[in-house]
């Protein structure tokens, strides 16, 4: 299968950071010989070619261009290739390269040993502008090459526009005109009701019940919504529709204040647009949270694997049926997914096939359930979750999609929570607990739209404190 254009792009700046790190580290070798040449002498190393072919040396020649790749990802680098900021890209190398510098520092050169220690610093100095001075010039080059096919035409952003007024129409043309610049290739429109015409400014216009088909045949890369009225719950409710299709969701600037999320700027030239879509987490965050949630959930299984073997037997001895509870709840982007949970309910429990929620006296909870549920033992198969990318350790609370749609009615903006993966633990969690009615899960709501808008890694230590606390007091009802 040939690989997409971002892919190979991806793919280029990946190999040339490993080609380059390796060059750098390399040629740092030769230096550091040079530089601490009468304590390589001391050491054995007669020449420069006996220590390049030293075993230290050759391992570190293969394995640290591999760790520096890894924290080259862990900075976001790789995740955005196609509309890199310059600015944004120098600062980034420098930052990580200093990284890499420290990385290699503490692995293999704190215990040499120096006379002067000065000449730690000249090394740490060289390594630095050793790796920014052969990464950069080689990203710069795909960077432009890559704004250069931009600008021809050779790759483009095949996007649909919501809207079909004379405001969306002076949008479309204000990005027709950028093309060249921004990439965006308006290839239709999207009516938000039936009462459409079949073609605007020559381009073909969708109803949403149509759009992911049109997204299929378009290759559609981009959503760009240009609200056709000023009511933000109106907006946010038919913006709920586009958020499953998985897609960056924009608007322009002076449509921002309709919603209550920060967004992402997507550009700062021309037309600059703000993805509503994801999170304002930068994406070295964003990298950092989903490292963090795999190395925190995989040790949290593997440390939990006894008291999972006795809730198990608890389970089956005291009620008998199933052990876990599975059940289809809401997730990022409104991506359906199955939920994992040890069964605190008898089997039945909604026998009716009418979706219930849990209330404090609930007589379907069985005598264990309540003490697994205060202490959130129940909850502690989700790691599995976590693991798998369905959820996050912390993030708004997963719901289910009748539920979801009752919210929606009463509050569009919980559309919002779809830029995150949901969580274990959530401010609305920490902050009110367990909702028993729908309007308590829109009150509860709320403190999740307040942590979409500070969300950061401090934000979640700190939610993740307030949750063992809750834990520990057994407060957890």
């Amino acid at each position: 299968m040939a690989l997409s254009n971002k892919s190979k792009y991806k793919l280029a700046y990946l190999l040339g950071d490993l080609a380059m790190s390796g060059l750098a580290i390399f040629l740092y070798n030769i230096c550091r010989y040079y530089i601490m040449e009468e304590e390589m002498l001391r050491q054995g190393f007669a020449s420069l070619g006996i220590f390049m072919r030293a075993n230290m040396v050759m391992v570190g020649q293969l394995c640290f261009p591999v760790a520096m790749a890894w924290i080259y990802w862990l900075s976001g680098y790789y995740n955005e290739v196609f509309r890199k900021s310059m600015l944004q890209e120098i600062s980034t190398t420098f930052l990580s390269s200093f990284v890499c510098t420290m990385l290699v520092f503490f692995v293999a050169l704190i215990n040499d040993t120096v006379i002067d220690h000065y000449q730690n610093y000249e090394m740490l100095l060289v390594l630095w502008g050793m790796i920014f001075v052969c990464i950069y010039p080689v990203r710069l080059s795909i960077t432009l090459l890559v704004k250069r096919r931009v600008a021809r035409s050779g790759i483009e952003f095949p996007t649909l526009v919501v809207g079909c007024n004379d405001r969306a129409k002076e949008r479309v043309a204000e990005l027709q005109r950028l093309k060249s610049k921004l990439g965006y290739n308006v290839v239709g429109f999207i009516s938000a009701d039936s009462s459409h015409e079949h073609n605007v400014m020559g381009l073909p216009v969708f109803d949403v019940g149509n759009v992911e088909k049109a997204c299929r045949q378009y290759g559609i890369t981009d959503i760009i919504v240009v609200p056709q009225h000023r009511n933000a719950q109106e907006v946010l409710h038919d913006i709920n529709k586009f958020f499953s299709l998985n897609l960056p969701i924009k608007v322009f600037p002076e449509d921002a204040d309709l919603f209550l999320s920060r967004g992402r700027l997507a550009t700062v030239y021309g037309a600059s647009l703000i993805d509503i879509s994801y999170s304002n987490m930068t994406e070295c965050e964003t990298n950092l949270k989903r490292t963090s949630d795999v190395v925190l959930s995989f040790v949290a299984l593997v440390l939990l694997l006894p008291l999972f073997a006795i809730v198990a037997a608890l389970i089956k001895c005291k009620s008998g049926g199933p052990v876990i509870f599975k059940q289809k709840r809401v997730g990022l982007h409104g991506k359906p997914f199955t939920i994992y949970k040890f069964r605190t309910m008898v089997v039945d429990a909604e026998a009716d096939g009418k979706p219930r929620l849990t209330r404090v006296d609930d007589e379907r909870v069985l005598p264990f359930g309540h003490f697994m549920r205060k202490y959130r033992i129940d909850e502690l198969p989700q790691f599995w979750n976590v693991l798998i990318g369905d959820m996050s350790i912390v993030g708004p609370r997963p719901e289910r999609q009748y539920f979801i749609d009752q919210i929606v009615e009463q509050a569009p903006y919980y559309t919002l929570l779809f830029q995150v993966r949901p969580g274990i633990t959530s401010l609305g969690m920490v902050k009110y607990g367990y909702a028993s009615s729908v309007e308590a899960m829109v009150e509860r709501m709320r403190y999740d739209i307040i942590y979409i808008e500070n969300i950061s890694f401090v934000t979640d230590l700190k939610i993740v404190i307030y949750t063992i606390r809750t834990v520990v007091t057994g407060k957890g009802l």
